[in-house]
């Protein structure tokens, strides 16, 4: 889209990806890092909802929040810190199943078993001309 901003893709929907003003961006949207957060607390909200709603509990109001510190050499995400703040005051067992539910969270398990990652750079073919 120009500068540091990037339109998303993903199936039908379409986000901005921008950088801070103190980055060279515009702050028009979200940064790749609070994607990632965003990503992993999402998920652990729908297994948690997930686990409300199959034992016919209360989900509304639930809410997950994620932090996480800003690592070097190299510069990474570290440390994550999930938060669900359930609806009710539920059981012990309850609290400790929404908190099993959401470990099994794609994303989670994702960043525990970190897959491969390939990068390569697609160029344009050169037109050959004819002399």
């Amino acid at each position: 889209m120009g500068g540091v901003q990037f339109e998303i893709a993903a199936g039908k929907h379409r986000v901005i990806c921008d950088q801070p003003a103190s980055n060279g961006g515009q702050d028009e949207g979200v940064t790749p890092p609070d994607f990632l957060l965003a990503s992993i607390g999402s998920c652990a909200a729908y297994y948690a909802a997930e686990y409300l709603r199959v034992r016919g509990l209360e989900s509304e109001g639930l809410a997950v929040s994620v932090e996480a510190e800003k690592l070097k050499a190299p510069a990474r995400l570290g440390n994550f810190r999930v938060t669900i703040q359930a609806p009710g005051d539920f059981e012990e067992r309850h609290r400790e199943g929404m908190v099993r539910a959401a470990k099994s969270c794609l994303i989670h398990n994702t960043l525990l078993h970190p897959p491969s990652i390939e990068i390569t750079v697609e160029t344009p073919a050169l037109c050959s001309v004819d002399a």
